[in-house]
C-alpha cells in the first residue's frame, strides 16, 4: 500500500492540520516507510511459531507472575460524586454537545 499527495492532503485536512509542501512530501516519505515495514513484516513465515508471553521467553524459561483480579479499591462513588455540579442515580450529568 502506497499514500498519494492528494491522500496526505485529505489526511492532514481532516485532522485540521495547515501542512505546507515540503512537510506534506515529508509525511509522505515517511508514512509510505511505514507501510513498507510493515509489509516486510507481514511477509515474514510465522506458520508453526508460538507467540511469545514475554520477550525474554526466547532466551530463558519465564513464569509470568499474575495476579488474582480483585477489586482493590472500595466504592467510593458518593464521595467521588460529591463536588460534581449535577448527578443522577449515581452517573455524572453533563450539558448536550452533540445534537
Amino acid at each position: 500500500m502506497s499514500l498519494t499527495s492528494d491522500d496526505i492532503a485529505r489526511i492532514a485536512n481532516l485532522a485540521r492540520l495547515a501542512l505546507k509542501p515540503k512537510e506534506g512530501e515529508r509525511m509522505l516519505t515517511q508514512i509510505n516507510g511505514f507501510f513498507d515495514m510493515v509489509e516486510k513484516i507481514r511477509a515474514v513465515d510465522t506458520t508453526g511459531v508460538e507467540p511469545l508471553a514475554h520477550p525474554m521467553a526466547t532466551i530463558q524459561e519465564i513464569t509470568l507472575r499474575l495476579r488474582e483480579d480483585v477489586a482493590s479499591e472500595p466504592n467510593n462513588r458518593e464521595a467521588n460524586q460529591r463536588n460534581a455540579p449535577a448527578t443522577e442515580r449515581g452517573l455524572f450529568l453533563v450539558p448536550k454537545v452533540i445534537e
